[in-house]
């Protein structure tokens, strides 16, 4: 009897050490689904495009949609690896009181183009490393799939891993709907510039 209860223990043990620890089997698929969905808008806002119409800028002061694709590859990777280097370190659950914010205003909130905010120079268009469309959407849709991977099989601690940005304090797990919905703001940009009376019909 004694040993059936050993035996037992030890399978609850090893079984718990494997559960969704930090975040729930519904917080990993909202995650993974909307990573999958910004990514697939991305596509779906510039797959098909001609040279003409990547290039157009509605002004000279504005982004063409080959500019924000390099804008969105470049951010990914920085915005990405600032929290994976962060994760490299202890937890600090004593930081999560400074959280804020819910996880569906971090969307909601990063998604808002009325108010418009300029961005790093480091993730400005032309200080990117990407010299055409497709070498940005190349190198998004692999960091892009990386992070979905990652999410599928995390165990890190995700909600007492803190992070502090100019625009808030958020959580690794809201970091991860931070990089989607970024994408998503940009994706809207890209139509913005696709609804213009000038952009080239080919």
């Amino acid at each position: 009897m004694k040993k059936m209860f050993l035996c037992l223990s030890a399978i609850v043990l090893f079984s718990f050490s494997f559960a969704d620890i930090t975040i729930s089997k519904e917080e990993r698929k909202i995650a993974t689904d909307f990573l999958n969905d910004t990514k697939k808008g991305i596509w779906d806002a510039t797959n098909g495009l001609s040279d003409a119409q990547l290039k157009f800028k509605p002004g000279p002061d504005r982004w063409s949609v080959e500019d924000c694709l390099k804008h969105i590859a470049q951010s990914e990777q920085l915005l990405w690896g600032m929290v994976e280097a962060g994760l490299k370190q202890p937890a600090t659950p004593e930081k999560r009181a400074d959280v804020k914010i819910k996880d569906e205003d971090v969307i909601k909130n990063v998604e808002d183009r009325s108010t418009k905010v300029k961005t790093f120079a480091p993730l400005e268009p032309v200080n990117t490393p990407f010299k055409t469309a497709a070498e940005a959407w190349e190198s998004f849709a692999k960091s892009r799939d990386k992070l979905v991977a990652y999410v599928n099989a995390t165990s890190d601690d995700l909600r007492n891993h803190v992070n502090t940005l100019p625009v808030g304090v958020f959580d690794s797990y809201q970091m991860i709907l931070f990089v989607g919905a970024h994408s998503n703001r940009h994706m809207q940009q890209i139509n913005e510039v696709k609804a213009d009376p000038n952009f080239p019909k080919n």
